[in-house]
């Protein structure tokens, strides 16, 4: 047996990951009105079959303004809880594998129709559309109806509808809860200057720029006692005069301050004129950038398909865990399949054991 880095244990706050895979949050657009269906369960199911360190749900709106979609999974009422304990109780009869779940809101990138269907926005009036809210009344596109700009009442009941959620989630016993603050989603929007162009205590300099979404990280925080909070940040706007490497490190500081117990480095979706360098382990330097200026754990994500390359992000130090989220829809058993690759070991369940090959005897040793 190797030492493969990849498949030691790793601490996020009070929990214990039995390897560095996270499995990161990925919209199905499959819920009726907020509500988880049965696809959840097999597309959850499956995954926390997969030998992962950690299942984190799809972005789950606190508002239903908050949504992406019609089709987004909410969790703002006991109707839209009760669908997320359904399905969690089916996947944790047959998994112990820990599940965090991802809380957000789209901001101005909400009341859009579902992918396969074109996922272009849909106007307030129209059917399955709505009104859409923002730091400042900045439209996505210039195709795209413009949103209002959040007013005290506004910032207050969004700031409430997360600490709500993050109340519902602790009462489900989820082990993590992360907030989403990347993608150009609506705390995104906050700290970028691109979208936030407010005047007020909440829009300006970077301090101010930081206030609304570190407020609503105190909320959220406070709110899910004693289980880990992590936030998902976008590194670079990848777009001139937009959000930079330096101000994501400095929000890191400022999270990790206020108690975050990890950090997730994606990038970009704040601004259709990003230019971004895809490649595969293209966003691995931001969490690189993070990662030697902070103390907490961080998560790298963007292109990781390969097995030594997983290996090798972590083994170095440019990041703590890797995320995989389209890689391990096109191969759900990505981790038994690197563990046999990098010599190591992972948990299967007990139906599945007669699966292991004769030439990896000791895979599922666990």
């Amino acid at each position: 047996m190797t030492r493969s880095r990849l498949f030691q244990p790793v601490g996020i706050g009070g929990l214990t990951l039995a390897n560095r895979i996270v499995i990161a949050p990925m919209c199905q657009y499959s819920a009726v009105e907020g509500h988880m269906t049965d696809w959840h369960l097999i597309h959850l199911g499956g995954l926390a079959l997969s030998g992962a360190g950690l299942l984190t749900i799809e972005a789950t709106s606190v508002l239903p303004e908050g949504r992406i979609t019609y089709g987004d999974v909410g969790l703002w009422d006991d109707g839209t809880e009760g669908a997320l304990r359904r399905v969690l109780d089916g996947v944790r009869a047959w998994s112990d594998m820990p599940v965090g779940i991802q809380l957000a809101h789209a901001g101005r990138k909400a009341s859009c129709e579902v992918p396969w269907k074109g996922g272009h926005q849909i106007a307030p009036d129209a059917a399955n559309g709505w009104q859409t809210v923002a730091p400042s009344a900045l439209a996505y596109t210039p195709d795209t109806h413009a949103p209002a700009a959040l007013d005290r009442a506004g910032l207050r009941q969004v700031r409430e509808a997360f600490a709500a959620s993050a109340k519902r989630a602790a009462r489900l016993g989820l082990d993590l809860v992360q907030l989403h603050a990347a993608h150009g989603y609506l705390l995104h929007q906050f700290l970028s200057p691109l979208s936030n162009l407010r005047e007020d205590e909440y829009g300006g300099t970077l301090e101010n720029r930081l206030r609304f979404p570190l407020e609503v990280f105190d909320a959220v925080r406070q709110s899910f006692p004693d289980r880990p909070v992590s936030v998902r940040v976008s590194g670079t706007d990848w777009v001139e005069g937009g959000w930079t490497i330096d101000e994501t490190v400095a929000f890191a500081q400022r999270l990790e301050e206020h108690g975050c117990d990890a950090i997730h480095v994606s990038s970009a979706g704040l601004s259709p004129l990003q230019e971004i360098p895809v490649s595969p382990s293209y966003q691995v330097p931001l969490a690189r950038a993070v990662r030697q200026q902070v103390n907490m754990p961080v998560v790298a994500v963007g292109l990781i398909t390969d097995f030594d390359q997983a290996e090798g992000i972590v083994a170095t130090g440019d990041a703590d865990m890797v995320g995989l989220a389209r890689t391990i829809l096109y191969d759900p058993r990505w981790p038994w399949h690197a563990a046999a690759h990098l010599g190591a070991r992972v948990k299967a369940p007990d139906q599945y054991l007669r699966c292991q090959p004769s030439r990896y005897r000791d895979l599922f040793a666990v």
